[in-house]
Order: C-alpha cells, then sequence, then structure tokens
C-alpha cells in the first residue's frame, strides 16, 4: 500500500485492548455506529479491544462528497494510528450519492452520467484507502436498475470495474468486492466469472460476507472460506438464517461460527474480520462489546476442538445476559 497516514501503526490506548500474537483480527463496520461520532467510534472500538475498522464512506463518517477530503482523511489517518487501529474502506453507503434512492446510482445504471458518478466515488475511495494505507477497498455491484437484464448489465459493471482497478493497481490499493444477495454479483461464482471477465487480475480479491453464504450459497460457511482463501482481501460476519438476509447479532440465527474462525486461522488470513451489524446503530456499542466477546470466545473453542462444528451443526448459543451488560444489543 501506498497510504501515508499509518492506519495500521502507532499504540493503542484502550485499556481493554490486547496485542495478540497470533489468532484473527477483529474490527467492526461503522455502519452499526451511525450515531456516534467518528472520532468516538474509534476509541471506543480501541477500548473494546478490536483490532480495526471497517470505516463506510458515509456523510456522518468521513463523507467523501464533502470539501477538503484528503485533509479530513489525514486526521481520520492520524486517530486510527493513535489507538493502533487498522481499516478496511467500504464503500455501501445506503443514499451517499442519492438520497432517494438506495445504493444509487451503480456501474449498472443505463444513464452514462450517473454510472461516471458511482465510478467517481469508488476512485475517490481508491485516494482514501491509499491515504489511510487500508488494507483493502470494498465495493459490490447493486442491483440491475428496472428494464436491464444481465445480459446488458455484465458489460457495463465489468468496465466500470476494469477502469476501477487500472486506478487502484496505480495507488497500490487491493479491491475487494462482496457478492451481495440480489445483486448482479451475488454469489461465489459471479465472482469467479468477473475475475475471468477481466482477465484474472492479481488486484482484484474478494471480501466474503459468511453471513451471506449461509444465506445463499450452497456450501456451509466454512467451506465458502476454504473455497474462497485464495483471493481473500476482507471478511464481514455476523449471524444470519437460511434464506433470509437479515444481519443478526451472534447468537440469534444459524450461523456456527468456531468453523468459520478456523477455517479462516487454517488459510492464515491475516486481514481484518469485520462485524457487520449496519441496522444495529441505536445499540451499536453494547453491540461491539457483545460481538468481540463472542467471537473471541468462539475463536478459543475453535482452537479447543479443532474447529468442528457442534451436534447436528447448531449454532454457538448466545453470550449469557450476565455476560451480556445491563443494555444488551
Amino acid at each position: 500500500m501506498t497510504g501515508t497516514a499509518g492506519a495500521g501503526t502507532g499504540t493503542a490506548t484502550g485499556t481493554a485492548r490486547q496485542q495478540r500474537s497470533s489468532g484473527l483480527r477483529y474490527a467492526y463496520g461503522t455502519n452499526g455506529l451511525a450515531d456516534l461520532r467518528l472520532a468516538d467510534a474509534l476509541a471506543l472500538l480501541a477500548d473494546l479491544g478490536y483490532d480495526g475498522v471497517g470505516l463506510t464512506l458515509d456523510h456522518m463518517h468521513l463523507d467523501p462528497l464533502a470539501p477538503d477530503l484528503a485533509r479530513r482523511t489525514a486526521t481520520v489517518g492520524r486517530t486510527l494510528g493513535r489507538h493502533g487501529l487498522s481499516a478496511t474502506v467500504e464503500t455501501g453507503a445506503r443514499y451517499v450519492l442519492d438520497p432517494r434512492r438506495k445504493h444509487h446510482p451503480t456501474l449498472l445504471d443505463p444513464d452514462p452520467e450517473a454510472r461516471a458518478a458511482r465510478l467517481e466515488l469508488l476512485l475517490k475511495a481508491v485516494r482514501v484507502t491509499a491515504d489511510l494505507g487500508a488494507h483493502a477497498l470494498h465495493f459490490f455491484s447493486g442491483t440491475l436498475p428496472d428494464g436491464v437484464d444481465a445480459h446488458t448489465g455484465w458489460p457495463r459493471f465489468v468496465d466500470g470495474v476494469g477502469a476501477l482497478l487500472a486506478a487502484a493497481q496505480a495507488a497500490g490499493v487491493a479491491l475487494a468486492v462482496e457478492p451481495e444477495p440480489g445483486h448482479l454479483l451475488g454469489d461465489l461464482a459471479a465472482f469467479h466469472r468477473l475475475r475471468s471477465s477481466l482477465g484474472e487480475p492479481e488486484g482484484l480479491g474478494l471480501t466474503l460476507d459468511v453471513g451471506h453464504c449461509l444465506c445463499l450459497e450452497p456450501e456451509p460457511p466454512h467451506e465458502c472460506v476454504r473455497a474462497a482463501a485464495p483471493w481473500l482481501r476482507h471478511v464481514q460476519i455476523e449471524d444470519m438464517r437460511r434464506g433470509v438476509h437479515e444481519h443478526l447479532p451472534f447468537g440469534e440465527g444459524e450461523m456456527d461460527v468456531p468453523p468459520v474462525l478456523a477455517a479462516l486461522r487454517e488459510a492464515r488470513y491475516g486481514g481484518l474480520v469485520t462485524v457487520e451489524l449496519p441496522r444495529h446503530s441505536h445499540a451499536g456499542p453494547d453491540c461491539a462489546r457483545d460481538a468481540l466477546r463472542f467471537l473471541r470466545r468462539a475463536e478459543a473453542r475453535a482452537a479447543s476442538s479443532g474447529g468442528a462444528a457442534g451436534p447436528g451443526g447448531a449454532a454457538e448459543r448466545p453470550l449469557p445476559e450476565t455476560e451480556r451488560g445491563a443494555a444488551p444489543c
């Protein structure tokens, strides 16, 4: 990476932070802390003991459309460094470009100017990622617009990603596209189709949301991790139920977490494992606290048991109420 702000350097100030010589590196997405100022969110995550943050570029957290982006990015970089937090930059803000249509416009839009607006946002995100020294830039395809079929939308997406890839490679930024349920690029098979369409470029990697694997992939999440291991640049995690795209706190869905963490360790994955709870900002600090406790316990269980699924593949149980605190998420 060519970043200069040193997001991955510095000494953490959080009292609960633990520097570990081995094990997975956990982060929490700022889209689940939307009610906090960004500086407060980063201080919270450091104090809880997180290793990093999934930084969604949005109006409340490092607005990519406001003036002086480079200066504001440098300020965020210094804050990350002071807390010893690494970062992944995420571009999934719901209404950052269009205040009335979620995630619009996209690289699939029939209007060339609309597609150009999405590409310009992604190119700004490349610069932010480089300046922060973040380890990956996350993006997704979006849904097909009304009246646009996959045959028409796919070449538009490939062209847009090709332009983004050129800028990212010039900046030393790793791209991590996310298969998103209901999107044009909706599963791992579509990711491999994109790689093939672009000539299998080294700079194009994968954001694997393991909840999405449980939601719609034919293989269980831990097997998805193994299959995707060579291309993993970023991992998102939460609980979920089969066939239902709803991000849930751990213990409220059907995810068997220890085998997933065991597969990530087996793959020697060194990036961030980011908790993705974008609809839980109302209880963000409690959710962040509970999630890290859960993941640390699940990782210890995976290490002690070899990562095998429980009887019948049952999901990890919720934390006891005494551990979750007086106001659980």
